[in-house]
């Protein structure tokens, strides 16, 4: 059987997100959450008429359709988990490229309150699930969603993301998602992402 949906290289080495995310959890989260992922929907669509489709296709095609919560849950996960790898860079999160921290300034007041806001998502999604940066009609929002739900499914663009279920931190923090969260905020968070998904 022809995989229609693959797995991405991660865009960084195993070990370059050390100490915040530990080469042991990326073992486990890319190369066993992920690859699950990619290998059930593969699996699901195969013969039917998503088989071959994009995926962006594929999510918005079973976003919210009763008969097609597996195939949702797990192309939502292989594009939240792809999108997660690109929102972090090693040494980054220091300060967003001008353009960007132009708008953030603008919609949060200070590239400070933005961090908070995301780290409030962070910590407070109930459960499994994820932080985000959107835009949504011209304007930069930070939302969270639950399990596998994504901002795609609501009409919004996603500019930058954390994973919050526990597998993306426990092997490193235990139940300790406030100081993984703002590890990640404070270190890994790629602006230039996000700047890229923004177009400016």
């Amino acid at each position: 059987m022809s995989q229609s949906i693959t797995l991405p290289p991660l865009p960084f080495s195993d070990n370059a997100l050390d100490p915040v995310i530990s080469a042991n959890t990326l073992s486990f989260h890319y190369g066993k959450h992920h690859k699950a992922y990619v290998d059930n929907l593969n699996k699901l669509i195969a013969g039917t008429p998503l088989e071959g489709q994009s995926l962006e296709k594929i999510i918005l095609e079973s976003a919210g359709k009763a008969d097609k919560v597996g195939v949702f849950n797990n192309s939502a996960q292989v594009w939240n988990h792809t999108f997660f790898w690109n929102s972090l860079k090693p040494g980054s999160g220091r300060t967003p490229p001008a353009a960007l921290a132009q708008r953030i300034e603008r919609d949060f007041g200070s590239f400070d309150n933005l961090k908070k806001e995301l780290a409030t998502a962070a910590t407070t999604q109930f459960g499994s699930g994820w932080a985000w940066l959107v835009e949504e009609n011209g304007k930069l929002l930070v939302t969270k969603t639950g399990n596998a739900d994504l901002p795609m499914a609501k009409g919004q663009k996603a500019l930058l993301t954390i994973d919050v279920w526990e597998h993306a931190y426990y092997l490193d923090y235990q139940n300790r998602r406030p100081d993984y969260a703002n590890a990640v905020i404070d270190q890994l968070l790629n602006w230039q992402f996000a700047a890229e998904n923004l177009g400016v």
